[in-house]
């Protein structure tokens, strides 16, 4: 039966959950079906009783081997995630018609004492078929127990009928415990999975947010300083200091990015606008301070103006470019054409799931050039930050 191998499960480490689930399971399964067999006794005892005639010795013999294959089919389960798979058929099918023969030999030897091995042959019945089709075996075993009860000097089979419906019944609800289980583990798994992912997604989005703004303003400011290099050195070395500074800033950003550490000033990236604009030979139009903005919102507005300026540089081809800072909004507005075509990019999608985070709206619009709006509602954002 080698659905039920002991390889590890595809895409679980060894030491997970399901894994540790695996390995009680080998141990408890088996020991749960072997305390079971306690009911083989009776005709156990009564081949043994009957061992100085053939009948006696033969079904002695097959009450050992049908409760060895009874055995065999839980040990060969030793893997949880095997057992309530459905195996194919040409897998089960020997393993079934060895228990039914078998049991036709106990009750051919040994009489109504060997009726006791059919229900064993259910219990066998639902571990190992398909629950659509499991009801019509078991459905025949027992009404062929009830009318045994018809065989001259056998008692009645009912309380045998009703065994093999009750033990039927109970490790159907056993199998469907372990399916639910399985599939509690398989979300629990799933959600880790997802968890990971979305903290990749987040870091690379920090980077995005980080990298690209801060290279976009070193290549602009590296192509400033070699055009002055011969015309204005003074001027090409104050460029070549920013340099500098700016790369030992992104460096810096990026450290406290793989810190987990992704709070930036409002302030400074103003500050940083004015510098990159300049650069990059657009006049910026920057609110003098930003103190009526809350402290809840302040974080959103920093990186809702890095994107929008960064946007602004690479793409729009603006002369001009003002930012407008009010307690609940943020808009950069330059004068240019390009910067509509960034609305795809990763930047701003990135963006909107701040501000979907932080119960705020991020919208774009084009009317004498390109407008990135960044709305939030205080309330939402204080409580996002709250919680």
């Amino acid at each position: 039966m080698s659905y039920m191998n002991t390889s590890q499960e595809p895409g679980l480490a060894p030491g997970s959950e399901p894994a540790r689930g695996s390995a009680r399971w080998a141990i408890l399964g088996p020991g749960f079906a072997f305390f079971w067999l306690f009911f083989l006794l009776n005709p156990l005892h009564a081949g043994w009783l009957a061992r100085d005639t053939p009948e006696g010795v033969l079904g002695f013999a097959a009450t050992i081997v049908f409760a060895a294959v009874y055995m065999l089919i839980w040990m060969r389960a030793r893997r949880l995630f095997r057992v309530v798979q459905q195996p194919p058929p040409q897998l089960v099918a020997p393993y079934l018609a060895a228990l039914g023969v078998l049991a036709s030999v106990m009750i051919g030897t040994l009489g109504e004492v060997g009726m006791a091995s059919l229900v064993y042959l259910a219990v066998a019945c639902v571990m190992t078929l398909p629950p659509r089709i499991v009801l019509v075996p078991i459905v025949c075993i027992a009404v062929g127990v009830a009318c045994t009860g018809l065989v001259p000097g056998w008692g009645s089979q009912i309380g045998t009928a009703f065994g093999v419906c009750a033990a039927s019944a109970a490790m159907f609800g056993v199998r469907s415990v372990i399916q639910r289980n399985i599939a509690l583990l398989s979300a629990q798994h799933e959600n880790t999975r997802l968890a990971l992912a979305d903290e990749r997604n987040r870091f690379a989005r920090d980077l995005h947010d980080i990298l690209g703004h801060s290279l976009t303003v070193i290549t602009v400011k590296a192509e400033l300083a070699q055009r002055l290099v011969d015309t204005a050195p003074e001027r090409a070395k104050a460029e070549l200091a920013d340099l500098e500074r700016l790369s030992r800033d992104a460096l810096a950003d990026v450290r406290r990015a793989v810190e987990g550490y992704r709070e930036l000033t409002l302030p400074g990236e103003l500050a940083r606008a004015r510098a990159a604009l300049e650069a990059a030979g657009i006049e910026p139009v920057l609110p003098q301070s930003a103190d009526e903005v809350p402290s809840g919102l302040r974080e959103l507005f920093a990186w809702t103006i890095r994107e929008g300026v960064t946007n602004v540089i690479r793409h729009s081809g603006a002369l001009r470019c003002e930012i407008t800072l009010t307690p609940t909004s943020v808009t950069v507005h330059d004068d240019g054409h390009g910067a509509g075509d960034a609305r795809a990019g990763s930047g701003l999608a990135g963006l909107r799931e701040r501000a979907e985070a932080m119960g705020a709206v991020l919208t774009t619009r084009t009317s004498s050039g390109f407008d990135l709006v960044m709305t939030a509602d205080l309330a939402a954002a204080e409580r996002k930050v709250s919680s």
